[in-house]
């Protein structure tokens, strides 16, 4: 099953480090960060996860939930977390979902043959509160994440669904942003009223709305 953008995330029941959830019950009206991981006690998925437990405030800023997945059972999982919060210094605060059977791997495409049979690659889903697919990435197992830039797109989200603005190359939280193309000039300089540089008639700027 292929997903795309703006697809409605499929739902699932599942067991986790927290109990079983039924996957959108349990995001509510929150945003979602959904990432999976090879397999347990892995060396590269052990700092991930301790990275983010330990941005747990700045996910609550910004309405997030996170959750995990790997293919191995809960006993497993319970284990490595007392593991990862020894080693990362953090507290795992989240769920970790228990696929062992690859039902929910295989839900989202986690599972790619060429890269390995048996273990699922870095997939990493930013849900919103629609239940809609926004971001996928997929990395390597040998690649750990920049979580810092999965803050970054959930920041330019957030923002681009609230104003007509699109965010440029490496924009940060704060930073101006480029006005929609469809908004012509005059009109813009009315809506952001911090003003409006015109680079090109395509390409005008605005300080950060908000």
């Amino acid at each position: 099953m292929a997903l795309y953008l703006g697809d409605i995330a499929p739902n699932f029941t599942a067991n986790t480090t927290v109990g079983e959830i039924d996957f959108h019950e349990w995001l509510g009206s929150s945003w979602g960060v959904f990432f999976s991981h090879p397999a347990d006690y892995t060396p590269v998925c052990t700092t991930e996860l301790g990275k983010t437990a330990k941005l747990k405030d700045e996910f609550d800023k910004r309405g997030v939930k996170a959750i995990a997945l790997s293919v191995d059972g809960l006993e497993d999982h319970h284990g490595w977390i007392k593991d990862i919060n020894e080693t990362q210094g953090c507290d795992v605060n989240f769920p970790i979902v228990a696929d062992e059977d690859k039902k929910v791997a295989n839900l989202y495409g986690m599972m790619h043959p060429k890269s390995s049979e048996t273990f699922t690659v870095r997939s990493v889903f930013i849900i919103d509160p629609n239940k809609k697919i926004r971001l996928m990435i997929t990395y390597p197992a040998s690649t750990g994440r920049n979580f810092d830039e999965i803050l970054r797109v959930i920041d330019s989200l957030q923002l681009t669904d609230k104003f007509s603005v699109a965010t440029p190359v490496e924009w940060k939280k704060g930073e101006d942003v480029v006005v929609a193309p469809a908004i012509p000039t005059e009109e813009a300089k009315e809506r952001f009223p911090k003003g409006v540089k015109e680079i090109k008639p395509y390409l005008r700027m605005t300080p950060q709305p908000e």
